[in-house]
């Protein structure tokens, strides 16, 4: 089979387009220079499977009419790569962009106790010492055999603090406020 003419000047222009559109700076034009660069080739490897016949799947066919599944396949994964890199350029687009509609802030977090003082700041890691009893006494009470494991069963009662729990909670916080 002799190639189209048409098909071959076309795929000529999408490549030329494809690669001047590509040498821009804009994430969005390499994009469509990829897009371009991708379909020129799934043509080139139409243009090149040669001539049109019959499907090799199908029994009673002779050999001379047979097609060629090679160039097929070769396409089929193109235009899978060419997918799969189309949704990264394009997450990369989007990344781009929304660190450009930040500003100076950039990718940088903000820490939420910078504003605070020493005082508050102790007040707020001193009620960790409170989830720390929670933890020892729900402890005490499974090791102790009375304890389940339900949710509705864990909440601690008032008053109902063991002196082993107590100790263990006490234990925490000193050694937290030595840390410091």
């Amino acid at each position: 089979m002799s190639a189209s003419l048409t098909l071959v000047i076309l795929m000529a222009v999408m490549y030329a387009a494809g690669v001047y559109v590509m040498l821009e700076r804009s994430l969005t034009r390499v994009l469509i220079g990829f897009l371009l660069v991708g379909n020129a080739t799934n043509l080139l490897i139409f243009i090149m499977s040669g001539r049109p016949g019959s499907s090799p799947i199908v029994t009673g066919t002779s050999v001379e009419d047979m097609v060629d599944p090679v160039p097929q396949v070769l396409m089929l994964t193109a235009i899978v790569i060419n997918f799969g890199i189309t949704a990264l350029l394009l997450a990369l687009i989007y990344r781009s962009w929304w660190l450009a509609q930040l500003g100076d802030e950039g990718d940088t977090l903000t820490d939420e106790h910078a504003t605070e003082s020493a005082g508050e700041a102790d007040v707020t890691f001193l009620s960790s010492s409170d989830d720390d009893d929670a933890v020892a006494e729900s402890l005490d009470e499974f090791e102790r055999g009375d304890g389940t494991t339900s949710d509705e069963d864990t909440t601690t009662r008032p008053g109902s603090h063991s002196r082993d729990a107590v100790g263990r909670a006490g234990a925490s916080a000193s050694a937290e406020g030595d840390a410091r």
